[in-house]
């Protein structure tokens, strides 16, 4: 018995001739090699489908053009290699490719002030294109941070000074003993400002050329600029030194947004960003929420 032809539907002719943008698939589960580790990451793969008449493409071709990662540490290179295996293995039907890695950067980071130290993990992403050759590079990165109301912080001391005068106004001599006492007490300290968990989401392109995805230093400064990233492991004292450091960092949303955009702005290695930064309020049962952007629709 002769062995039958397996059939190719995609390669049949489609009913409707139309081309797409963008067609493949999203979710797949790969093994990626950051700093010697391997990190699980999930593609989103896809090419644009220019040829209308053509029913589909062939998604996996995409899928079996992916395996570099297993082998091969993550670089820029290795991600326009793949996209490069994308164009090559839908000729006549593609000329760009799109790529999608999203994973968590697991980075050690040190408590204040005792010597603790434990593990944060940081959601990024890479969002690639292969368009008639030329390659785009975009870095995603979401940052968390401690936000302390401004507004709040100046009501609660406004509360704090009425209640001083309140407990010292029939004091002819105030005493400082009696001062210190007061402001270690529930009684002085009446009212504190709120402040609420807040994230940073960060899309930077990279410029052309640029061959590294410095994703550490990156984070670093993001949280460098904000001055109150959420702690991992800590002891009483570095609850204190977070609580002045929230105290000397009053933050809106809008100043979050502007602190960023002026770390961001001067990186040698970006052609542009935007930034969103959300303050999950606490006062409110909505966000907070600003947004800024510099040279990001120029390609």
């Amino acid at each position: 018995m002769n062995a039958l032809t397996l059939p190719d539907i995609a390669a049949q002719a489609s009913q409707q001739s139309m081309p797409l943008e963008w067609v493949g698939m999203c979710g797949i589960a790969l093994p990626i090699t950051l700093d010697g580790v391997q990190v699980r990451a999930s593609a989103d793969a896809g090419v644009s489908l220019d040829d209308g008449a053509s029913r589909g493409i062939h998604m996996s071709r995409l899928y079996l053009a992916l395996e570099p990662f297993e082998h091969a540490a993550f670089s820029v290179g290795l991600v326009r290699q793949v996209l490069e295996r994308f164009i090559d293995s839908h000729q006549g039907l593609s000329t760009t490719a799109y790529l999608r890695l999203g994973f968590e950067l697991l980075l050690k980071r040190p408590a204040l002030v005792s010597p603790l130290a434990g593990w944060k993990a940081y959601p990024v992403s890479v969002d690639a294109r292969l368009e008639n050759g030329v390659f785009h590079v975009e870095l995603n990165a979401q940052v968390e941070y401690s936000s302390t109301c401004p507004c709040s912080a100046a009501l609660a001391r406004q509360l704090i000074q009425q209640q001083f005068v309140d407990d010292f106004a029939n004091r002819s001599n105030l005493d400082h003993a009696a001062i210190l006492h007061w402001l270690g007490t529930a009684q002085g300290i009446v009212a504190t400002p709120h402040s609420q968990r807040s994230t940073a989401h960060l899309h930077l392109r990279l410029a052309p050329g640029e061959e590294q995805m410095p994703f550490r230093q990156l984070i670093d400064l993001a949280e460098a600029a904000l001055g109150t990233a959420v702690q991992t492991a800590v002891k009483r004292a570095d609850e204190q030194a977070f609580a002045l450091a929230n105290g000397q960092n009053l933050m809106f949303c809008e100043d979050a947004a502007r602190r960023l955009h002026l770390a961001l702005q001067p990186l040698p290695w970006i052609d542009g960003f935007k930034l969103r930064v959300e303050h999950a309020e606490s006062l409110h049962a909505h966000d907070a929420v600003a947004q800024s952007q510099w040279q990001w629709h120029l390609r």
